[in-house]
């Protein structure tokens, strides 16, 4: 006689709802099945948001115990309520194919609130409410508890003016409200609309029933979103959301990520593509993604972990460069370089120059306190940096090479300039010599031009401080004389890189020659840092 197998669910109407489905599934293929309706923690305590709990598979724990226990067979779960991973014992035996996956606002009157600064909605979920703040700081949210049956009460029963629902949570269950909104810009939680079924590894013959309705698009899916979940290790302590879609026109998995702060201020987003099959390390790449942007230092602070490093930037910070540091990170600044414009001879740019060298963005700023863009008659004019040449082509004029660094530059300038051409080089009393040196090693005459003077100002920083961010040689040789080279090195680019290695045991170099990069990479290496289990 064939088994029958026992379906394990909560015993809320969406819940049944769902174990009837995979009951209905499992008897169109001709097993023979009962229902066993299990009592969760999460449906028993309701005065408390989920995250306040502590407890890791809130819904899915007393499924879990009876499957273990031999009460029932397999157990039906809303995907997105079960833990990334499984308790020993019990696997993931199939998921069903996967309905509405977007979050919907119900609202209690109209929509014009959207617009209005006092909005209030509810909801009980820290990735909604995070996301909603987000969009919308003014408004307050609400917690709100219970299975669906009982939050659509407490809307009715409250001035809100709207609760935030899973769609395919109401759409099973058939009350959906009409005026009820699609959020399709808020990322749901992982596996969101999905069904998922788990039962026993060694139970073979159930193992066999379960694979039989699995849908294996919504597998490949649902199995990344929960792969990035895992890798970011937030659980339902963090708002984390995740959406991977076959694309079948384009043969593409497209996947989107979202780590967010309790409260809503901090967002770090990601976005990846991928052939389908050929997806094993997009939730991988997308999770690292997030935490180099400085994810792991969001949970962190929002779990009240204190792990503070203290940075020193040689040059003052703005306040939107401030904020781009993580709390958990403080920030110390001072203008180490003090800049001073010479007086240039008229002489100098009397008649056109071939070939002009300008290293900084000092060094425009210098000429131009000089003489009119009308003045200057450069013909070529070469330069180190990329926002060095976007001043010159803005205040002066075309630019015909740029490069990375000094080093880079004069190797172009070699093999570009030929034996007995003069260059003229508009540079401070303090310069690295690389230029300079290259250029009188040849035949090629070099004048340089001190358009402008670079003035040590450094102060002595704090010994506890983790690491200095630099932003030319001129500010490393400024801070060695007040501090020592015990600190870790963070570099805006090649040049400065190069002198900081002669004193630093560690050196970093942004990815890009901007202030920002800088503070990125800042983020980035402190974030890998910590090894507080999230």
């Amino acid at each position: 006689m064939q088994k029958i197998i026992r379906i394990g669910t909560r015993d809320s109407e969406l819940a049944l709802w769902q174990a009837n489905k995979v009951k209905r599934q499992l008897e169109e293929l001709d097993f023979n099945t009962q229902i066993v309706p299990i009592k969760s923690t999460g449906d028993l305590i309701l005065d408390k948001p989920l995250y306040e709990m502590g407890i890791t598979g809130i819904f899915t724990k007393n499924l879990d115990i009876a499957l273990l226990n031999g009460d029932i067979d397999i157990a039906v779960h809303s995907l997105k309520d079960v833990p990334t991973a499984l308790p020993e014992g019990i696997i993931q035996a199939a998921v069903l194919k996967r309905a509405n996956h977007n979050d919907i606002l119900v609202l209690k009157g109209n929509e014009e609130f959207l617009g209005q600064k006092d909005g209030v909605i509810a909801t009980g979920s820290l990735r909604r409410k995070a996301q909603w703040l987000n969009r919308f700081p003014t408004h307050q949210v609400e917690d709100l508890r219970g299975n669906v049956n009982t939050r659509l009460k407490k809307l009715d029963d409250n001035t809100w003016n709207g609760a935030i629902f899973a769609g395919a949570g109401l759409e099973r269950i058939g009350k959906r409200p009409k005026g009820a909104i699609s959020l399709s810009w808020m990322i749901p939680a992982p596996a969101q609309g999905a069904i998922m079924v788990t039962c026993l590894e060694e139970d073979a013959e159930v193992v066999a029933a379960c694979q039989q309705i699995n849908h294996k698009d919504t597998e490949i899916c649902t199995g990344i979103e929960r792969e990035f979940l895992r890798r970011l290790e937030g659980g339902c302590t963090a708002p984390i959301g995740a959406l991977a879609l076959l694309d079948e026109v384009n043969k593409q998995i497209v996947f989107k990520g979202v780590l967010l702060s309790r409260d809503g201020k901090k967002k770090i987003e990601v976005s990846k593509k991928t052939s389908i099959g050929g997806h094993k390390y997009i939730a991988k790449d997308a999770a690292n993604q997030v935490i180099e942007k400085g994810g792991k230092l969001i949970m962190m602070e929002d779990q009240g972990i204190e792990k503070a490093y203290t940075i020193f930037s040689t040059k003052k910070l703005s306040e939107a460069q401030k904020k781009l540091l993580s709390t958990s990170i403080k920030a110390e600044d001072s203008d180490f370089i003090k800049i001073r414009p010479n007086r240039i001879p008229p002489k100098t740019v009397k008649y056109p120059i071939e070939h002009v060298i300008i290293t900084s963005k000092n060094g425009v700023e210098a000429i131009l306190h000089n003489f009119s863009k009308d003045e200057l008659q450069f013909k070529n004019i070469y330069c180190v940096g990329r926002r060095t040449k976007k001043l010159i082509e803005e205040k002066i004029g075309k630019v015909t090479h740029v490069e990375k660094n000094a080093e880079k530059l004069a190797h172009y300038l070699l093999d570009t300039i030929k034996e007995k051409e003069e260059v003229t080089y508009f540079c401070s009393n303090l310069r690295l010599d690389t230029i300079a040196k290259a250029l009188r090693d040849t035949n090629i005459t070099i004048h340089e031009v001190f358009a402008y003077k670079t003035l040590h100002n450094p102060i002595k920083i704090n010994k506890k401080t983790n690491a200095v961010l630099f932003y030319s040689p001129s500010t490393i040789q400024s801070y060695l004389e007040e501090n020592n080279t015990d600190k870790i090195a963070f570099c805006i680019g090649d040049t400065t890189a190069n002198e900081a290695r002669k004193h630093f045991k560690e050196v970093h170099i942004a990815k890009m020659p901007t202030v920002e990069s800088v503070i990125a990479s800042v983020n980035q290496h402190f974030s890998k840092q910590t090894d507080v289990s999230l």
